[in-house]
């Protein structure tokens, strides 16, 4: 088997921590956050003193006092060790982590300043509040110079000492652990290790490719394939809402930053990180699904932030089109399938069968057209989806439905027993 080059995948681990490691984790948490917004303030500062028009100086504000020079990364890893001379207790956290913290703040900067190739800005940095900041990061792992040593089930982190890893899937032989991040979430503290896969498959030649569908994606049904194959949507957040009102408001009687807020607010984080856990598993059960049974996946580039901003948006955001579409590609690429992205403009009015436009509101969910097609509303957009991006590609049976068959197209649900840890077959 031909491989293609490496891949970076993160395996995701708990973490079984002492109460005095407990402490250590959550002062470093602390102490990076202030040194986080110490740099922010810095790098602000110098871009409001030295900010003025290209042609004339400013009548609104002048810098008062020397100018600063510019603040980059470097200047401010240089600084580092000032801190630990001025604040001692920056010395207890390894090295590493601080310079990493510095990185972090570097990326988001520069994705506010610098546009991307479309064209895009992130948004301003913002000062982190208290807890804000609850991770960190060690850039290397069981190399001679590394602050983070894995062995068996044991992860010896500099400065912190030995912590159980709760390993509940082994890491694969020949991946090699690049970095480790250590978070913590509602409950408890976990460590994310970096890992680089070599043995990602070359993707298959285009001759080659033997099956392909398209997937609508849609509120009514989760997906919807081109061969009339659905999955239904799971509604987690929908399911848990009354859970979750009735903790908030016993939340909302609590007295602000005492024990029992405190503890009542985790109890609202857990519930939020149970929801989404059941709903990334779904999508990985969903992508392996598609994977598995198809060589090449088309599937719709949807405006989901505008779709967002409708009064759709609760059931929008719970289903996570674009989290899916992420892993789903993710998971295609590992195991050397291609997928596709396409214009959905026309693909629910047109007609499938003979591509006249039939004009229907998103309450009609069955598309009927003159030329005696009728078929469910989504999987005729399925069809024209892979008929728009199998176009110039040798695939059979891509022509979508014809006349001929039955009037009245029912499609028929999946029942997913996949799991996302299987191997690609």
């Amino acid at each position: 088997m031909q491989y293609n080059s490496s891949m970076m995948l993160t395996y995701q681990y708990k973490l079984n921590p002492t109460p005095q490691q407990v402490v250590t984790l959550e002062i470093w948490g602390e102490l990076l956050r202030r040194h986080y917004n110490y740099a922010l303030g810095q790098r602000l500062d110098w871009l409001n003193r030295t900010r003025s028009q290209i042609d004339h100086c400013s009548l609104v504000s002048e810098p008062i006092g020397e100018i600063p020079n510019k603040v980059d990364y470097y200047t401010q890893a240089s600084d580092l060790k000032q801190t630990k001379e001025l604040f001692p207790e920056y010395k207890n956290i390894y090295a590493d982590c601080q310079q990493q913290n510095l990185m972090r703040l570097d990326k988001a900067w520069k994705r506010w300043l610098i546009p991307d190739k479309n064209g895009k800005r992130g948004g301003r940095p913002r000062f982190k509040k208290r807890g804000d900041i609850c991770s960190f990061t060690f850039p290397r792992v069981n190399s001679a110079k590394a602050g983070a040593h894995l062995t068996g089930n044991i992860l010896k982190l500099s400065k912190i000492g030995e912590i159980e890893v709760i390993l509940h899937r082994p890491i694969p032989d020949g991946f090699e652990i690049k970095q480790a991040t250590i978070l913590r979430k509602a409950d408890g503290w976990y460590v994310s290790f970096s890992l680089e896969d070599k043995t990602v498959p070359a993707a298959l030649p285009i001759d080659e490719i033997k099956t392909a569908t398209g997937i609508d994606v849609g509120l009514e049904k989760f997906l919807t394939t081109a061969d009339g194959q659905s999955i239904e949507v799971p509604q987690y957040y929908r399911k848990a809402q009354a859970t979750l009102a009735r903790q908030q408001r016993n939340l909302a009687r609590k007295t602000k930053s005492s024990k029992n807020y405190q503890k009542q607010a985790n109890k609202v984080a857990k519930l939020h990180l149970h929801v989404a856990r059941q709903r990334r598993e779904f999508h990985y059960q969903v992508a392996h699904w598609l994977v598995k049974s198809y060589d090449l996946i088309v599937f719709e580039n949807l405006n989901i932030k505008g779709l967002a901003r409708t009064r759709l948006a609760k059931s929008i955001l719970d289903v996570a089109w674009g989290a899916f579409l992420q892993i789903m590609q993710a998971v295609a690429v590992k195991c050397g399938k291609h997928t596709r992205g396409v214009d959905p403009r026309g693909t629910s009015i047109n007609c499938s069968g003979c591509g006249e436009r039939v004009e229907k509101t998103l309450a009609v969910r069955v598309h009927s057209c003159s030329c005696g097609l009728v078929i469910d509303r989504d999987w005729n957009s399925a069809l024209n989806l892979l008929k728009h991006g199998s176009v110039g590609l040798p695939i059979p049976g891509c022509g979508g439905l014809e006349v001929t068959q039955p009037m009245k197209q029912q499609v028929s649900y999946v029942n997913l027993r996949c799991s996302r840890y299987t191997a690609c077959s």
